[in-house]
């Protein structure tokens, strides 16, 4: 059975995931800190007095790659341990400690002073470390966390302590890449980047430091609190050559104008270069001109739109898994390999399931061309099963203001899913790829989704939102999201009137068991097949009998179950390791062919809505 991908052989414990991190911000200060880290699990948090052996950091101690392979229990304390000394002219004036993530709570030390602490299992941190580490010496990095997984109301994605079905191996500590950042003390503390169309225009504001090292952020205060904000000069360029520039304070929005500006699409993913400015700082980052949205086709169905143009979103649903690295990609080659293989089936989008993906994933949509349907990462108690599973066979919408009966009776938790909402569309929506935004799938930890809607909304008025994709739809965003499973693909026919988009979000999950590719005894799916022409031919018969007349009817967007094998759940249009197709790809790409045809017939140019 493997359980290791075609990457894992090739990886040097040197250089593991050495790429740079952070494509929309990019510096020439980078000290990657993945590799062979010392490692302890202890009952307590008293630091331990011996260490357990190594761990090869950024995978968790759960993964195979890591070299542990030992499961971190509830109230159990992960410790890791390395040296770090800043190379000869590596310290400018600041150094800030990354982390891409760790799951789920952790306190940061040097030497014996506590730096930094975090909690939230799947967004990035950063600590200013500059006291300790800038005197040159060797220091001791020390990282201590714990994981409560899915015993709290943490959000903790599709991670079970009780894996299977569609529940997958639980997986803690740090998972993505640690990284040292030398800084002027005026730096650029984070961009926005809004391409508007309509204008030919981009809207930067530059995000400054509070200028004493503490990544602060100026926009909070005003003028009068902050002083006079530093100017920051922003230059756009395509192919090397200078498109714009402007000049004007950190803080407050510059307009740079973009005439007959390239609009990026699947088919055409050109990115401006910018270039920023502040005081001694300097960074790098890219842009996509294109816009999203819904409106009305010639008939009235409200579609899916890019840059003002009606478009069929074919997606695949994305965990996110890997069988040797579980959360973590044993490569960032095999990241741009998932996404070239759909793009080779013909599907333009991708679904990333539950999951916060690091930087460089979303950076590889961008430049290859692949929508993205972000889902925000679940939490809660454990859920009602009927709340879950009755809606698979049976309609059933619920108001989710019954908090308990969703597992969201915490306001603690509810509040912390909020705050982690704010950050992770804070964090992605910089990129081009990313269209839609997910805040809740199947009632899984769902609550007030309307307001939900509305708080995406305030934050990123230009994406499209699902607020509950599957069931237990509150009737808000912008998509009338459907689940289709042990029953024919079929959509009432929309209505002129229809406010939203219809979308099958998730439908398919056919099975396929390959002897050597699967992961236990156990076999999930939504129906069984014996063999890669059989599945083909359900898979093709699936399309052209019930996808391809609901497009007729109004469907506006489709998300099949799922990129790759996940443990149990053997319904992958790839195997877990990736090294086999589990369908014919010539004849998945010529039904993908037929959906984008039979779209263009049922559509005609239309004006553009208000959100389009």
């Amino acid at each position: 059975m493997s359980r290791r991908t075609p990457w894992a052989d090739a990886i040097d414990p040197e250089r593991v995931l050495a790429e740079y991190p952070r494509p929309q911000l990019v510096r020439d200060s980078h000290l990657n800190l993945n590799g062979y880290w010392q490692y302890a699990i202890s009952a307590d948090a008293r630091r331990p007095a011996s260490w357990d052996g190594r761990i090869l950091v950024p995978f968790s101690p759960e993964a195979d790659l890591s070299g542990v392979g030992r499961q971190l229990q509830p109230g159990e304390h992960l410790w890791y341990r390395r040296d770090v000394r800043l190379p000869d002219g590596f310290l400018r004036e600041r150094v800030l400690l990354h982390f891409g993530a760790v799951d789920q709570s952790c306190r940061v030390y040097v030497d014996d002073a506590l730096v930094g602490s975090h909690s939230g299992g799947y967004l990035p941190f950063s600590i200013d470390v500059t006291e300790a580490l800038a005197d040159g010496d060797v220091h001791t990095l020390v990282v201590d966390v714990v994981d409560p997984s899915d015993t709290s109301f943490h959000s903790r994605g599709k991670q079970s302590l009780e894996r299977g079905g569609i529940w997958y191996t639980a997986q803690s500590g740090i998972w993505q890449t640690v990284w040292l950042e030398s800084v002027p003390e005026l730096h650029v503390r984070a961009l926005e980047l809004r391409p508007v169309l309509a204008d030919e225009t981009i809207e930067v504001v530059v995000e400054a430091s509070d200028g004493a090292g503490a990544s602060g952020d100026a926009r909070a205060a005003g003028p009068s609190e902050r002083g006079d904000a530093p100017d920051a000069t922003v230059v756009v360029s395509a192919d090397g050559h200078e498109v714009a520039r402007a000049v004007g304070p950190a803080g407050r929005t510059l307009v740079l104008p973009v005439p007959d500006p390239r609009l990026w699409s699947p088919d055409d993913p050109f990115l401006y270069d910018v270039e920023v400015h502040l005081g001694d700082d300097r960074v790098e980052s890219y842009v996509g001109m294109r816009s999203v949205g819904i409106a009305p086709d010639a008939d009235g169905r409200q579609r899916l739109m890019l840059n003002g143009e009606p478009v069929f979103h074919a997606a695949v649903l994305d965990q996110g898994y890997w069988p040797d690295g579980l959360y973590t990609p044993p490569s960032d080659e095999a990241m741009v390999h998932d996404i070239r293989t759909m793009k080779q089936l013909g599907f333009n989008a991708l679904r990333k399931h539950i999951k916060i993906e690091p930087m460089r994933w979303y950076h590889h949509c961008d430049r290859l061309g692949m929508l993205v349907w972000q889902d925000m990462v679940n939490g809660g108690r454990r859920y009602h099963p009927a709340v879950i599973t009755v809606p698979v066979k049976v309609p059933v919408r619920l108001d989710d203001r019954r908090h308990r009966l969703f597992g969201r009776h915490d306001r603690e938790g509810r509040e912390e899913f909020l705050t982690e909402l704010d950050e992770t569309v804070r964090l992605l929506k910089n990129s081009p790829c990313v269209a839609v935004w997910v805040p809740f799938n199947e009632g899984w930890g769902q609550f007030d989704a309307l307001d939900a809607a509305e708080r995406v909304r305030a934050l990123d008025p230009d994406r499209v939102i699902d607020h509950a994709s599957g069931w237990h739809d509150q009737g808000g965003g912008d998509l009338r999201s459907l689940h289709v499973y042990f029953r024919r693909l079929k959509v009432q026919r929309a209505r002129q009137r229809e406010r939203r988009a219809i979308v099958v979000s998730e439908y398919g999950g056919y099975s396929l068991r390959l002897p050597g590719h699967e992961f236990g005894p156990r076999e999930f799916g939504y129906r069984r097949y014996r063999s890669i022409a059989e599945l083909t031919e359900a898979f093709v018969r699936l399309h052209r009998d019930d996808v391809l007349p609901a497009i007729d009817d109004g469907l506006a967007g489709i998300v099949y179950t799922q990129l790759a094998d996940v443990e149990d759940e053997l319904n992958g249009l790839v195997t877990a390791d990736r090294t086999v197709h589990k369908v014919d790809p010539d004849r998945v790409r010529d039904v993908n062919a037929d959906l984008v045809a039979r779209f263009a017939a049922a559509t005609r140019p239309t004006h553009v809505g208000n959100r389009a």
